[in-house]
């Protein structure tokens, strides 16, 4: 199980991350001691870090710059406070990515899989895969967007899940019938164009009208 410390002033917010991480299976704590952040850090020993930036006697850049001197550990600050200079001097002191309030959920739970990803190679453990605030989760299939949660038929989820892990990237039209019915059988190839239509009128509904583009003669792509 992996841990998460929360580092946040408003303990509203904090426990309220801390109930939503723990449902997804990780080992969540917040501080409520700002006097001895660095002594509850190594005791915990987490593999990220959730950080807000005004804080009670140092704000969240001097935190992060102690955590530096001691650690790798990925850092997410999380902060009302999301203008070009505070998230220049976050990166400058250190840290990964900056998630400015207020946020959603899903959107914070995707970003969090996506840098443990990166920083531990967990790709099997995650659960979320998250683009443009669009977030599709692994574990039951459906969508987030802007607050709305859309279910997904099975073909449907496999094929998003297929252009999301491929960001930028032209899928074909076989490439995506290999993955749907993972078969070499001759598959309609109007099926498929049945399925994109149907998945399209989803996100077309929920405000996604263009989150699938066609390129034509080559696939589709998700940009």
């Amino acid at each position: 199980m992996y841990k998460i410390m929360i580092i946040e002033d408003d303990l509203t917010i904090a426990r309220t991350l801390k109930d939503h991480l723990s449902k997804w299976d990780y080992d969540v704590i917040y501080i409520d001691n700002f006097k001895n952040i660095i002594e509850q850090f190594k005791e915990f020993d987490p593999h990220i870090v959730l950080l807000d930036v005004m804080l009670p006697f140092f704000n969240g850049f001097y935190w992060c710059g102690e955590i530096r001197k001691i650690s790798k550990v990925p850092v997410m600050f999380i902060s009302s406070a999301g203008d070009n200079m505070n998230i220049v001097m976050a990166m400058n002191m250190g840290g990964d990515d900056f998630i400015v309030k207020p946020f959603d959920l899903n959107v914070l739970t995707a970003k969090l899989g996506a840098m443990l990803r990166r920083a531990y190679s967990l790709q099997s453990q995650i659960n979320a895969i998250e683009h443009n605030g669009v977030v599709l989760n692994l574990n039951d299939t459906t969508l987030n967007y802007d607050n709305n949660k859309i279910e997904l038929t099975k073909n449907e989820y496999k094929i998003l899940q297929l252009l999301m892990e491929n960001t930028g990237k032209v899928v074909s039209r076989d490439e995506i019938m290999q993955h749907l019915w993972e078969s070499d059988q001759f598959i309609d190839d109007n099926t498929l164009t049945v399925n994109m239509t149907r998945l399209r009128k989803k996100l077309s509904e929920t405000g996604l009208d263009n989150f699938i583009k066609t390129k034509k003669g080559l696939g589709y792509l998700v940009e």
